[in-house]
């Protein structure tokens, strides 16, 4: 208990010296003030972790106290003490900040066991606003790793819509960091002292996902024993992160059209209209635009949720980052696990950096983990990469130009040669542009932006 300090606030001198005494007696520092002007002094002079105040004090009163102490002091926990203990009173208190309240006579055992739980409370405060410290730190943009040209572009985009309670839908395949880029936004934000929910619309059960998004009431179905918040609910006045929104029943879109466009939603097996404050950031590898036109995806929530549209590059379209995130990923795992490669072969660079990376980032954090249980202390070559990707290199064109003697221009000969590639693949494939991009080894959205750009 040392280092704790209460001050005790109480016009009755033989109450205010009874508590200070017993209270030292437990190992804290007190301090007393016979009136609410000497404790808005000692106050304005010190940091004290806990303010005990008589609520009827003249010349400044308890509730005043505690709004004062609310104000300059705002983790510090009020407790008052009152002789009227009536639910007036004692909502006025809770109001002005206070922790709990005590009536008179006082029972020393109750002050003690409020003061504990106080200061469990106390810690857990402390304890929260240090995570959220961290979290904020983590998911700064500056430490999202990515120097490439497509990612610069998906960092401008997502620092101007942070700052706002705008929807988001980020497109992007598998393991290219949706979710990273999801909890940047919301950590960039004005909710970033909010909570985070994160739900995997894919991972559920349809017949779970409803329950588990909107809650349900006691009795609205066999082992429903009690009321159950959903993750609406808890994400009030934070963000909702619906990963895999594609993957959701009509049924539930419904629901979510509703919660889109007034924030409101009924739980299961409930008639309250229940009303939330909630950023709603979804994600989805899915073209929805197609899931809308083959009648899988309501257009109209379609529309509600591709507000600001956010699309993940592959990691094979940002190549220049591969050796960024190895070294990130070495860096992280070597101290996590006090394991350390000592660094990778330029040979061994180059085959991951010609491979294709289906599985995105997460593949590359993955076989780095591998490499650091497997070789740990050693130079990674590339004899020690798994044989995909000494087999995997991408394979491209052999290109032959002439040169005239003026030279080329350089940007306009390998735009050409682009476009050419992408009608070739889309002649190969009858202009169905999902398997023109999977051989172009794009995804569909960035084989459609560049149509968009060649003409």
């Amino acid at each position: 208990m040392e280092n704790k300090k209460i001050l005790v606030a109480d016009d009755d001198r033989t109450n205010g010296r009874l508590l200070a005494e017993v209270l030292a007696g437990e190992g804290f520092q007190t301090a007393t003030a016979w009136d609410g002007e000497q404790a808005l002094g000692m106050l304005e002079k010190e940091l004290f972790d806990i303010v005990l105040t008589d609520l009827k004090m003249p010349k400044v009163n308890g509730i005043e106290v505690l709004e004062y102490l609310t104000r300059t002091n705002p983790t510090a926990i009020g407790i008052v003490i009152t002789g009227y203990g009536t639910i007036k009173s004692a909502i006025e208190a809770m109001r002005a900040g206070a922790y709990d309240y005590i009536t008179k006579p006082i029972h020393l055992d109750e002050v003690k066991l409020t003061i504990k739980r106080a200061l469990e409370h106390h810690s857990l405060i402390k304890e929260n606003i240090t995570l959220k410290q961290q979290l904020k730190g983590k998911y700064k943009f500056e430490n999202i790793i990515g120097d490439s040209e497509a990612m610069q572009e998906v960092f401008s985009l997502v620092e101007k819509v942070a700052d706002s309670d705008i929807t988001v839908l980020i497109y992007g395949e598998s393991g290219t960091g949706k979710e990273l880029i999801a909890r940047a936004i919301h950590y960039n934000g004005p909710r970033s002292d909010g909570p985070w929910i994160p739900v995997n619309c894919g991972a559920i059960p349809e017949g779970l996902l409803e329950s588990e998004l909107f809650g349900y009431e006691k009795g609205a179905f066999t082992g429903a024993t009690k009321t159950r918040l959903g993750r609406f609910e808890l994400a009030h006045r934070g963000t909702i992160f619906l990963d895999e929104v594609s993957d959701m029943s009509p049924a539930l879109q419904v629901k979510l059209l509703r919660v889109l466009q007034d924030q409101s939603f009924d739980r299961v097996g409930g008639v309250k209209t229940i009303k939330v404050d909630v950023r709603i950031v979804a994600a989805t590898n899915r073209e929805l635009e197609e899931e809308v036109a083959k009648g899988r995806f309501r257009e109209d929530l379609f529309y509600r949720l591709n507000v600001i549209p956010v699309f993940l590059p592959l990691l094979r379209e940002r190549k220049s980052d591969i050796p960024l995130l190895i070294r990130h990923f070495l860096s992280r795992q070597n101290s996590n696990k006090e394991r350390n490669i000592i660094g990778i072969t330029p040979e061994a660079m180059e085959l991951l950096m010609n491979y294709s990376w289906p599985g995105n980032i997460r593949e590359l954090e993955n076989l780095i983990n591998r490499l650091l249980v497997l070789y740990s202390g050693h130079m990674v070559t590339a004899k020690d990469l798994p044989e995909k990707f000494v087999n995997g290199k991408d394979t491209c064109p052999t290109i032959t130009h002439a040169f005239s003697p003026n030279g080329i221009c350089l940007k306009s000969a390998v735009n050409e040669f682009e476009k050419q590639l992408i009608l070739k693949a889309l002649e190969k494939t009858k202009g169905v542009k999902k398997r023109a991009a999977n051989l172009l080894g794009l995804n569909r959205t960035t084989l459609v932006q560049k149509i968009k750009k060649l003409g």
